[in-house]
């Protein structure tokens, strides 16, 4: 087990990743040495690879344009009443803005099922103002990959009623019948581990101000302050219609069920209203390719990545080599199943894909040794969720760094991924193993 493709793979990716090699190199690397150990040339590899990219390609072209709809939005200056607002109000409440941050975050899961689509509307705007308070934004990395996370854990609405679904129908299909109420109820030991993850690094871990290098950074600067408060902010046509197109993007993206047709009729109404008029399209789409092309790529790579574990019987063989060897211990077995979550989901960034992969396997074996349908449900759930708060590949740290890394002050290892492993993941893993010991 230990030496299995899938596992040796993740950690060079994640060594090389936290060498600071750039995420696409090192997803790059650990697919072509899990095809070489699973004996494919690197000719083949690549194939397999380059196949499997297509299917993330809408989640890519989605994002992208995204990211227009968002130069876009902070062309139209209305973005302005927002900071000045926050000045405001939240003047020094550095710990509310945070975890105000992090409520938002929770009601794209849900209430407004939008995902990572709020992002980079909101964050890059807000970044001066961060700076000016002087938050260190792996405490708002922290809080934006909790909202992405934690609601599809613990709320059976939006994503999370799509999460705890494929968990219902996984644990069917092997023979074991779990309600939703029940499936939800499993869910709520370990999502209060991310409540606690939150907390942490919010009030400990990243309390302190940190300077990003920006000589008018800090509150103490009177008269930047004063200067953004007293800014005369009338409330033109252009706002009116930058109003109707998110409402409008927003509207046609619960209708169709797509993001990319959300994102396209934004983009049209402000166009055809002629907010942003139609000689800066190039400039729009050079920002919003240069916001959020990093992540529509690394998405197409880590699908791609995730083929080649699969095509090659890698991630079967994990599972199957892990069923081997943990015995009729309970905690053992929690454990282990655990950790080949943790494995499976950094590598292909999928909770929701992770999930089928390992419930096949996992279910008739806490079936052998008596774990109950709800233990049973929080020992999958929480292994398909472990890794996705970490991983270089999942859109739940590339959304925040995407947002954050706007003005190029935000690192996507250090600053996103390690602080959400460790506050997340980590939680996880300990509150996971306690649900299914006491449930």
């Amino acid at each position: 087990m230990l030496l299995s493709s899938v596992v040796i793979s993740v950690i060079v990716m994640a060594v090389l990743s936290l060498l600071r090699v750039n995420v696409i190199f090192a997803i790059l690397a650990a697919a072509g040495l899990a095809g070489l150990m699973e004996g494919l040339s690197l000719a083949e590899t690549t194939t397999i690879l380059v196949s499997g990219m297509g299917g993330q390609a809408n989640t890519a072209l989605s994002y992208i344009l995204l990211g227009m709809f968002a130069v876009m939005i902070g062309m139209s200056g209305i973005a302005g009443f927002l900071v000045k607002s926050l000045i405001n109000v939240l003047k020094g409440k550095r710990a509310i803005l945070v975890l105000a941050i992090a409520g938002v975050s929770c009601l794209s899961q849900n209430v407004v099922p939008i995902h990572i689509a709020f992002i980079p509307i909101l964050i890059p705007p807000m970044l001066h103002l961060f700076d000016k308070m002087q938050i260190d934004r792996r405490a708002l990395a922290a809080a934006l990959t909790f909202g992405l996370k934690a609601p599809y854990i613990m709320v059976p609405a939006g994503f999370g009623l799509i999460f705890k679904g494929i968990i219902i129908d996984e644990m069917k299909a092997g023979g074991m019948d779990i309600s939703l109420a029940t499936a939800n109820m499993a869910m709520l030991i370990p999502g209060s581990g991310m409540i606690v993850g939150l907390l942490v690094a919010i009030f400990i871990t990243y309390r302190k101000k940190r300077d990003y290098g920006d000589g008018q950074a800090g509150l103490v600067n009177e008269e930047r302050e004063e200067a953004v408060q007293e800014q005369d902010l009338r409330f033109t046509y252009r706002h009116v219609f930058t109003i109707a197109s998110i409402l409008t993007a927003l509207a046609v993206q619960l209708i169709t069920d797509t993001l990319i047709l959300g994102a396209l009729a934004g983009i049209f109404v402000m166009f055809v209203t002629n907010v942003i008029p139609f000689r800066d399209g190039d400039k729009i789409v050079n920002d919003g390719i240069g916001m959020m092309g990093m992540i529509a790529f690394v998405m197409l790579i880590a699908s791609g990545y995730a083929t080649v574990l699969k095509e090659t019987g890698a991630v079967n063989t994990l599972v199957t080599s892990a069923a081997d060897i943990i015995g009729d211990n309970k905690v053992t077995i929690a454990i282990v199943m655990l950790l080949v979550g943790l494995l499976i989901t950094m590598g292909i960034g999928s909770s929701f894909g992770t999930i089928p992969i390992i419930a096949a396997l996992f279910v008739p074996i806490c079936a052998a040794v008596g774990f109950s349908p709800m233990a049973t449900a929080a020992l999958i759930g929480t292994a398909g969720a472990l890794g996705d708060a970490g991983s270089p590949a999942s859109d739940s740290t590339l959304g925040p760094t995407a947002g954050l890394n706007a003005d190029g002050k935000h690192n996507h290892i250090w600053d996103s991924c390690v602080p959400t492993f460790l506050h997340y993941s980590i939680p996880l893993f300990l509150f996971g193993l306690i649900a299914a010991v006491v449930l």
